[in-house]
């Protein structure tokens, strides 16, 4: 742990950083993140249960979630500990981090469990994940406090006990530009469908999180932004501690 007289100066120039700070896309390796139609940041950190919320400059939390991102030994909570919660952007607020992950066999059902929250309230929530080297997608999408689509395709065998409701416009028009059938039993499709579906599918989510609004992967300076982005702790955070590391401010 830092010493305080260093924790001081690091917030010090944070604060000298902010006024100038302008949105900046995540370039993280594993993309994980909810999308909230809202710029109640307040509200929404506190359906979510974060605590202890400081604030960053873009390329901070986007480093922070990008190492966190990457702490995958085994029996350690590193990667759940914290999250970045954007500035409203847009009209939207983000919330990024392996916490917030749709798909992982660990979080997937408290994932779900808080966007049908945010989204009783704001009226829209969906969660993502996106492996940028080629390790699929997962998309989750609430409504009013309802699921609409919960989907994944991480090469994983366990992907299709994720599966709820009915697939997305955008995800039938791409089954039918492929010429597949828009709408599917995942039990009954050759395995030449499946295949091709599937390396398809693992670069989805980005693309559907556009169609649905917006993607914390391509806002860039120009992105209308209000209010200041934040790192705050998880549930995990405070009950395990943080993970050591160095990142760019």
């Amino acid at each position: 742990m830092l010493p305080a007289q260093d924790v001081a100066a690091l917030e010090r120039l944070i604060r000298v950083k902010l006024p100038d700070d302008r949105p900046a896309a995540s370039g993280a390796c594993w993309n994980h993140w909810i999308a909230v139609p809202s710029g109640d940041q307040a509200g929404i950190i506190s359906i979510l249960g974060l605590t202890d919320r400081r604030p960053v400059t873009f390329a901070l939390g986007n480093d922070i979630v990008d190492s966190d991102g990457h702490d995958t030994e085994p029996g350690s909570h590193g990667r759940f500990t914290r999250v970045f919660v954007t500035s409203e952007l847009d009209g939207w607020t983000f919330v990024l981090g392996a916490w917030c992950d749709p798909c992982n066999a660990e979080r997937s059902e408290d994932v779900l469990r808080l966007c049908t929250l945010l989204s009783s309230r704001y009226g829209r929530a969906d969660a993502y994940y996106y492996g940028a080297q080629g390790d699929g997608s997962a998309w989750l999408v609430t409504e009013h406090g309802k699921v609409l689509r919960r989907y994944s395709e991480t090469g994983e065998g366990e992907d299709h006990l994720l599966t709820m409701g009915d697939p997305l416009t955008f995800e039938q028009t791409c089954r039918e530009e492929l010429g597949l059938q828009p709408v599917w039993d995942a039990a009954l499709e050759s395995a030449a469908h499946a295949d091709e579906w599937q390396w398809a599918a693992f670069e989805l989510a980005p693309q559907i999180a556009q169609d649905l609004g917006t993607s914390p992967l391509r806002i860039d300076s120009e992105t209308t932004s209000r209010g200041v982005g934040v790192i705050a702790l998880t549930p995990y955070g405070v009950a395990h501690g943080l993970p050591a590391g160095t990142y760019c401010i």
